[in-house]
C-alpha cells in the first residue's frame, strides 16, 4: 500500500500533528491525486474535535481538495495524468439506489463514503482526507477542474460552492429572483457571489454592519442588519428565497417574515443546538423552511464549470499546514475571510 505525508487528529483534545498515511492500492476505476490545496471546513473542526459525536482516529480531515492527477488505473477514461482534479465531500456510494440513480449520490440511500471520518463500501477501511499530499479515489467521484489561474480559491468550491449552488438550481434561482443570503461566512460569500451570477437581486443579512462593503464587492445589493427591528420590517414579503448559511444559534422570525408568498428559507447552515421554528409565519403567506446537502457529482461538476464560466472563486487565506492548528483556532472566533486554505506542499517541509 502507498503511503503520504498527512496531518491527523489522533483524538478530541490534541492539536493535529504529522501523520505517515497508507492509501489503498490504486484499482482499474481509480486515480491517484497529488493535492495542491485543501479548504478548511468549519465541519473539520467539528469532526476532528468530535463535536458531532462521530469521531474515528485517526483522522485526516479535508474534503476540499484540488490537485493534478499523476496516475490512472487501466479502466479510467474521465480523466488523464496531468489533469487539474477534484474531490469534495464523498467518495463513493452505493450506486443503485433510486438517488444514486438520479445522479443525486450525497442522497445514497445507503449512505455515501465520506472523503474522511467514513469507510469504504467494504465498511471496514476507513476513509482519510485532504490533509494529505495524495489520495487515491474512484474517477466516477472526482471532477474536472477547468478554471484558469490560481486553484487556492478552487477548493473550497468542493463544498462551499456545491452546498450554495444546488439549493439554488434546485429552487430555479434566476433573473427576477429576489434572493436573500443569511451570514457573510465560508458558505455565504459564495452564495452571494452565485446568486448574483445567476442575475438574482441578492440581500445579505448579517448580525452587525461591519461586513456592508464586503457584501457589495462580492455582489450584494442590499445589506440588512437582522438585529435591526427597522431594517428587517423594511424587507418584510419581499423575498422569494433565503438561503440561510449561519450554524449559530439565531432567531427564525424576522426571516421568515422577509418571505413573500410562497417563499422558502432553505438551511444548509448546521447549529450546534436546535433552532426554534416559529410557526405563525409559515402559516402566513405559505411560507416553506427547508434543508439542502451538498450536491451529487453531476451537480459539482455543473458547479464547477459555471463558476469558471463567471470566473468565481472563494475568498481565501493560504497557510501553511503546520498553522492548521491556528487555523482552527482562529476559525472558532470567525476571523477569517472568508476560506483557510492549506497549500500541500508544506507537508515536504
Amino acid at each position: 500500500m502507498p503511503t503520504t505525508k498527512a496531518y491527523a487528529a489522533f483524538d478530541a483534545k490534541s492539536p493535529l500533528a504529522p501523520f505517515e498515511l497508507s492509501r489503498r492500492d490504486p484499482k482499474p476505476n481509480d486515480v491517484t491525486i497529488d493535492i495542491t490545496y485543501c479548504g478548511i471546513c468549519h465541519s473539520d473542526l467539528h469532526q476532528a474535535r468530535n463535536e458531532w459525536q462521530n469521531a474515528s482516529y485517526p483522522m485526516v480531515p479535508g474534503h476540499e481538495i484540488v490537485g493534478r492527477v499523476i496516475a490512472v488505473g487501466s479502466a479510467v477514461t474521465k480523466l488523464e495524468v496531468g489533469q487539474i482534479a477534484g474531490v469534495g465531500c464523498m467518495v463513493d456510494s452505493c450506486r443503485r439506489c433510486s438517488a444514486c440513480e438520479r445522479g443525486l449520490e450525497q442522497y445514497c440511500e445507503e449512505g455515501m463514503s465520506l472523503t474522511y471520518n467514513g469507510f469504504e463500501r467494504d465498511k471496514k477501511t476507513p476513509t482519510h482526507g485532504g490533509y494529505s499530499k495524495q489520495i487515491v479515489v474512484d474517477e466516477r467521484y472526482v471532477v474536472a477542474v477547468r478554471q484558469s489561474g490560481s486553484l487556492e480559491g478552487v477548493a473550497p468550491l468542493l463544498c462551499a460552492g456545491i452546498t450554495t449552488y444546488s439549493p439554488l438550481r434546485h429552487w430555479k434561482v434566476g433573473k427576477g429572483t429576489r434572493v436573500g443570503v443569511v451570514g457573510l461566512g465560508g458558505l455565504g460569500h459564495v452564495a452571494v457571489k452565485l446568486a448574483a451570477a445567476m442575475g438574482a437581486e441578492v440581500t445579505l443579512f448579517s448580525s452587525s454592519d461591519r461586513k456592508r462593503d464586503d457584501a457589495k464587492r462580492l455582489g450584494a445589493h442590499e445589506y440588512v442588519v437582522s438585529t435591526d427591528a427597522a431594517q428587517m420590517a423594511k424587507h418584510h414579503g419581499r423575498l422569494d428565497f433565503i438561503l440561510n448559511t449561519v450554524s449559530a444559534e439565531h432567531d427564525l422570525t424576522g426571516l421568515l417574515l422577509a418571505l413573500r408568498l410562497d417563499g422558502t428559507m432553505v438551511m444548509v447552515g448546521a447549529p450546534e443546538k436546535p433552532l426554534a421554528l416559529p410557526v405563525f409565519p409559515l402559516l402566513m403567506n405559505r411560507r416553506a423552511v427547508a434543508g439542502s446537502g451538498i450536491g451529487g457529482i453531476a451537480e459539482t461538476q455543473e458547479m464547477l464549470d459555471f463558476c469558471a464560466k463567471h470566473q468565481i472563486t472563494a475568498d481565501v487565506e493560504v497557510i501553511p499546514i503546520q498553522k492548521v492548528n491556528e487555523a482552527y483556532e482562529r476559525l472558532v472566533k470567525a476571523d477569517v475571510r472568508y476560506r483557510f486554505v492549506i497549500d500541500n506542499a508544506t507537508l515536504e517541509a
